[in-house]
């Protein structure tokens, strides 16, 4: 019997280079990544349980073989919805809370392996090479992370040579050799490969930085620097620091080999822009980043319904307006899910797409919805989140039944109160929280040029046939 958990925790022992507060040359044996890492193996155990496997996985008929729902390539609705349900159940397993458990990057992969005959006409051996690593990493269950954004060294130059931009610095007959840095890798450190690529259009002139790399995490001469890491506190006090850290990185490129069968696209800006921006693989991933959008919210509103019915805030007409607002956002974002669901489309290649439009939507909403839940709950436990004691071992103290008194709340005794204010402080005040509300702002890349975005690319045609009827000189 398969055991993906143990599978996935034994193929991180490997010669990576993590660095936090020095290197690290085995995470699984590090105590600032033991809470994450239970965490994921719990997640692909999953995939051995009777009574979940079902929910996050199927059976390839042909091959026999159990295959996590994010590789599946949806043909009909009744297929996208099997990738919804594995999304969900993930992100309820999480809260919302961990944003790149591999599902983003698998479904990416998905959709571009199955929109591969439309990158031939930048490299011919393209569709081979998407293909045997789309086959490995669902055959093997293996963890991927993708990496677009550049450091930030001089925003006021365009000087891409001074900007310490990933390229190739050299090409031989086995592979490529590429340096530079690449930042915000989430969850590299627990990964088996990234798949790096620009977020930005590079011209002729440039094509050098213009690639599309699959990078083995353990490659020679590739350094994960770490963040700080959020961990530091017992999982009593620090719910969802000790257990959802996903770990963030930049990485630095000291002369990494990378063999031709994982250099996708090269010296291709043209190519390289249509990956980044192709339809199927960005509609595949930003759906189940908006389910777990949804979930994060609904986490939320639990929390804010929570807090005020224990402290017996919720019979206050401006609490409850706070608290209905927490709903409607959520509720908003589940039926722009729905949406996009129910007005897909199959595409030539016969892959049932969900309408990118609400999606967008959805993730421009979300930059906007969350730092406001955040403000709402803020709002709802007041000065109850600075007057939490400092850790749930001072229950076990001689001074016990005053705690017990002074702590506790409207039909709530005072541990269990204790629990949800610091479960609410881990989400809108701790390093871990502020982390979450910055990446839900930026994540997505820029708001205003997205929210432009959207206004541009959007068919105005029936706009103006809404007003011709008024406007219309024959009138």
């Amino acid at each position: 019997m398969t055991n993906y958990g143990n599978r996935y925790f034994n193929s991180l022992k490997d010669a990576r280079q993590v660095w936090l507060n020095g290197v690290i040359t085995d995470v699984t044996t590090n105590p600032h990544f033991a809470g994450t890492l239970s965490t994921i193996t719990q997640l692909f155990d999953m995939m051995d349980s009777p009574s979940e496997q079902d929910k996050i996985s199927f059976i390839d008929k042909e091959k026999m073989e159990r295959i996590h729902s994010s590789f599946l390539v949806p043909r009909s609705i009744k297929d996208l919805l099997k990738r919804k349900k594995a999304a969900e159940t993930w992100s309820l397993a999480t809260s919302g809370t961990m944003s790149r458990l591999s599902d983003y990057a698998r479904s990416r992969l998905t959709g571009w392996y199955a929109n591969r005959k439309m990158y031939e006409e930048y490299d011919k051996h393209f569709s081979g090479k998407i293909q045997a690593f789309y086959d490995l990493a669902r055959t093997e269950n293996r963890f991927l992370t993708i990496v677009q954004r550049d450091p930030q060294i001089d925003r006021s130059s365009d000087k891409a040579h001074d900007q310490g931009l990933l390229r190739i610095t050299k090409k031989t007959d086995e592979g490529v050799y590429v340096n530079g840095g690449k930042m915000i890798a989430t969850a590299a450190p627990y990964s088996n490969d990234l798949i790096i690529f620009p977020v930005v259009k590079w011209n002729e002139h440039e094509k050098a930085l213009a690639s599309v790399l699959i990078v083995p995490a353990d490659s020679k001469g590739l350094h994960m620097i770490c963040r700080e890491p959020y961990d530091n506190y017992p999982i009593t006090d620090y719910p969802l620091s000790s257990r959802y850290d996903e770990m963030d990185a930049v990485l630095i490129f000291d002369d990494v080999f990378i063999p031709w069968e994982r250099v996708l696209l090269h010296d291709n800006p043209e190519g390289v822009w249509a990956f980044k921006n192709d339809l199927v693989a960005n509609s595949l991933a930003y759906h189940q980043a908006i389910i777990r959008l949804q979930i994060k919210l609904e986490f939320t509103a639990a929390l804010g319904h929570a807090i005020a019915e224990s402290i017996g805030a919720n019979q206050y007409l401006h609490v409850q307006e706070k608290l209905g607002e927490l709903l409607m956002q959520a509720e908003t974002i589940k039926a722009l899910v729905i949406a996009s669901e129910s007005s897909g489309k199959k595409n030539e290649q016969g892959v049932y797409v969900p309408n990118f439009s609400f999606i967008e939507t959805a993730r421009n909403l979300g930059t906007v919805y969350y730092p406001r839940a955040l403000e709402l709950l803020q709002l709802i436990g007041a000065g109850g989140f600075i007057q939490i004691p400092s850790s749930l071992n001072d229950f076990d103290s001689p001074i016990r039944s005053q705690l017990d008194k002074y702590f506790r709340g409207k039909d709530i005794g005072a541990v269990e109160k204790t629990k949800l204010f610091k479960l609410s402080w881990d989400l809108i005040g701790s390093s871990l929280g502020s982390r979450h509300e910055l990446y839900e702002r930026f994540y997505a890349g820029d708001p205003i040029r997205n929210k432009a975005g959207k206004y541009m690319n959007y068919d105005k045609t029936i706009w103006k046939s809404m007003l011709d009827k008024y406007l219309d000189k024959n009138n």
